[in-house]
C-alpha cells in the first residue's frame, strides 16, 4: 500500500472530505494534514495551482479533488469495476463539482454582492442540480447512485447536501435541499447513519 498525506482545510466539508470518508472506511492509512485557513495563503505556494485538496502517493503530489476521490476510492473499494457504473459515478461526482464552481466565486465575496450571487444561484442553478441528482437516485434504485451499493459518489452527494444544510452559507436555506430535492436528505441521513461514516465523526465529536 502507498504512503499517502491528504492535505485539506480542517472542517468537515468541501473537496477533501470525500476522499478522507472513503479511507476511512476502506481502512486505508493515511495521513490527514488538516491546516487552519490563514495558513492557506503559504501553504498554496507548494501547490501546483494553488488549490488543495492536494494528495501526495509515496512523495509524489497529486491535485485535483475528483481524481484524488477516484484513486483513493478504488484502494478502499468503494468505486465500480463495471465501466458503466463507475461512468455513473464519474457522472454524479462532475455534477456536484459543476455546482460547487458555480457557489465557489461567492466565497471571495462580501455584503451585498455575496447576497445577490447567491440568491441568484438559489434561484437558479441550485435546484437544477439538486433536482437532477435526485432525479439520478430515483432512477438508479433510491439508495445509491451507482452499482446499487455504497460508491464515492454517495459520498461526495452527502458531504454537499451536508454542508448546504449546515446554515454556513449566509444567504442559502437551510431547506433548500428538503424544498426541492427531499430524496437527497433522505439519502443524506441514510449515509449519515452508516457505522463507518458514525465512526468517523465521533472521532472528531462532530454532531
Amino acid at each position: 500500500m502507498p504512503q499517502l498525506k491528504l492535505t485539506y482545510f480542517d472542517f468537515h466539508g468541501g473537496r477533501g472530505e470525500p476522499a478522507r470518508l472513503a479511507m476511512h472506511i476502506g481502512g486505508i492509512a493515511f495521513e490527514d494534514h488538516r491546516f487552519a485557513y490563514p495558513e492557506f495563503a503559504e501553504l498554496r505556494k507548494s501547490t501546483p495551482f494553488g488549490q488543495v485538496p492536494t494528495l501526495l502517493v509515496d512523495g509524489v503530489m497529486v491535485t485535483q479533488s475528483d481524481a484524488i476521490n477516484r484513486y483513493v476510492a478504488k484502494l478502499a473499494g468503494v468505486y465500480p469495476l463495471d465501466a458503466y457504473q463507475a461512468l455513473l459515478c464519474d457522472e454524479v461526482m462532475s455534477v456536484v463539482e459543476d455546482a460547487a464552481v458555480r457557489l465557489s466565486p461567492s466565497f471571495r465575496m462580501t455584503g451585498e454582492a455575496q447576497k445577490e450571487a447567491r440568491l441568484a444561484l438559489v434561484s437558479g442553478p441550485m435546484p437544477m442540480y439538486l433536482k437532477w441528482l435526485q432525479s439520478q437516485l430515483s432512477a438508479h434504485g433510491g439508495e445509491f447512485f451507482a452499482d446499487n451499493r455504497l460508491t464515492v459518489a454517495d459520498l461526495k452527494v452527502f458531504v454537499d447536501v451536508r454542508g448546504l444544510n449546515s446554515g454556513r452559507l449566509d444567504h442559502v436555506p437551510r431547506d433548500l435541499v428538503e424544498t426541492v430535492a427531499p430524496a437527497l436528505n433522505a439519502h443524506m441521513q441514510r449515509i449519515a447513519a452508516l457505522p463507518a461514516i458514525q465512526q468517523y465523526y465521533a472521532k472528531f465529536e462532530v454532531k
